[in-house]
């Protein structure tokens, strides 16, 4: 690693104010995501995961993957069908079908949609989940390499079953791991390497 991507990536590991006067990057919604994202309260039966991450490409591109939905179950882990309507450059309306054993559900999403910074889901029909939220925010990455961005990620869900919520328990952590990954993989596909290598700055779950 080069010492000038080495000491960008110092930069970004900085605390946030300190991002913002060194790395010339926007305010990020991580901190704030309760009063942004959060519309129902914490249970002992939700699951919640955030996540900032430095990665290695543009927020266009990051954000080109994320909001197509329609392609979803071609490369997110357990979607097996992903049929959108009511598109609008701001929204779209997504039905999606999830599967992993013991699991196979359906449920629509309203996906808000603000390029190149945010993708926003939430389920408003289903009947395997009482919530469920994923949001995924976009900001400028390194000055100095124009091919990153910081990816604020975040995932919250509860099941209409207690089975299901003790289920959720032993997959929870492998699943929002590999449904991020999956999203940086198929950014790969589209576009070839990352600029930089990814890293993970913030991270917490509940």
């Amino acid at each position: 690693m080069s010492t000038k991507i080495a000491s960008s990536i110092k930069c970004a590991l900085l605390s946030q104010s300190h991002q913002v006067q060194q790395c010339q990057r926007q305010p990020l919604l991580y901190s704030t995501y309760r009063g942004l994202f959060d519309f129902t309260p914490i249970t002992n039966t939700r699951r919640e995961f955030k996540q900032k991450k430095l990665a290695g490409y543009s927020m266009d591109k990051l954000y080109s993957v994320v909001s197509d939905v329609e392609k979803y179950n071609t490369f997110v882990p357990f979607c097996k069908k992903s049929f959108v309507y009511a598109k609008k450059p701001e929204s779209l309306k997504a039905d999606l079908i999830i599967g992993f054993p013991p699991l196979n559900e359906s449920y629509t999403s309203n996906v808000t949609l603000v390029r190149p910074s945010l993708v926003k889901a939430e389920c408003v029909d289903g009947r395997l989940f009482n919530y469920l939220l994923t949001a995924w925010q976009f900001s400028p990455g390194l000055k100095d390499i124009p091919e990153s961005c910081v990816i604020d990620f975040m995932v919250a869900f509860e099941f209409k079953s207690a089975l299901h919520s003790q289920l959720s328990n032993l997959f929870f952590d492998q699943l929002v791991k590999q449904m991020e990954y999956a999203f940086i993989q198929e950014a790969g596909n589209r576009y070839g390497p990352p600029s930089i290598k990814s890293h993970v700055l913030v991270s917490n779950k509940s």
